[in-house]
């Protein structure tokens, strides 16, 4: 599944990416509005990450996302 479906459903989704990337603030993840870019920019900065790290993190979650979240 490419990232728009994600992108879509974030209503449904700011859940499980506050269960994930906690440090991330309610405010961070409505104006993220499901834009891939920007969760990686947020999560890279909320725990001083480098982006190959936060890009293999959304990629994992994504693939979870697919097989749980969206079936």
């Amino acid at each position: 599944m490419n990232w728009d479906r994600i992108e879509g459903n974030w209503t449904q989704l700011k859940g499980k990416v506050r269960e994930q990337w906690g440090k991330l603030t309610d405010d961070d993840i409505d104006v993220i509005a499901g834009k891939r870019d920007q969760l990686s920019g947020k999560i890279q900065e909320r725990y001083g990450i480098a982006k190959d790290e936060a890009d293999k993190q959304l990629d994992d979650w994504q693939t979870r996302a697919d097989d749980r979240w969206l079936s």
